[in-house]
């Protein structure tokens, strides 16, 4: 596995460092929030597949009731806005992630690639990438299946795939800039 930029990791840390710090009061609202409509501690803890095919936990607020298997109205907005994913930024500073790489997945995916696709496990797992912004509605492209399985293994996959390859090899620091600026301008809207 060859070696993280040093660049990437610089962006990583101080970035997601300097965000926790300003974003502090909101991560204490959203907790609170979160721990009212579903249950304390409102924070979702779910085992994810990382760099080098390792599993790590990756953490977001909670938006679904645990009891009833149901997203509440507030959590269906916190998906819509990704503040449920506000958590991963402690995920960055852990080590476990980065800010762009291709999303994390749960185990039987990422972890089953063959070939030249296992080069995306060089990567970590990041909050952001160009598959996730084009995907980022992916929760109603598979509600609108007749079988969301099927259609994510065949389609919705494979064309993640293609794309995290494609940044595998053009991972630079100008390419990381320009793909957090297009997701503050899509957040922004």
């Amino acid at each position: 596995m060859k070696k993280y930029p040093w660049w990437k990791a610089l962006m990583d840390y101080g970035l997601s460092f300097v965000a926790i710090v300003v974003l502090l009061p909101v991560f204490f609202i959203l907790m609170v929030i979160a721990s009212v409509d579903t249950g304390f501690p409102g924070i979702f803890r779910q085992a994810r597949i990382g760099r080098g095919g390792e599993v790590f936990i990756i953490y977001k607020f909670r938006t679904y009731h645990p009891k009833k298997s149901d997203k509440s109205k507030l959590g269906c907005w916190m998906r819509k806005t990704k503040l449920d994913e506000l958590p991963q930024l402690f995920n960055i500073i852990k080590g476990d992630m980065s800010l762009v790489g291709p999303r994390p997945d749960v185990p039987g995916y990422y972890d089953n690639l063959k070939g030249e696709e296992r080069l995306i496990l060089e990567l970590k797992p990041g909050l952001t990438s160009e598959a996730g912004i084009k995907f980022r509605n992916e929760e109603e492209i598979l509600n609108k299946q007749k079988n969301s399985l099927k259609f994510n293994d065949e389609i919705l996959f494979p064309e993640k795939v293609k794309m995290n390859l494609n940044y595998y090899y053009q991972l630079s620091f100008k390419k990381d800039a320009q793909i957090l600026l297009k997701t503050f301008s899509i957040l922004s809207k």
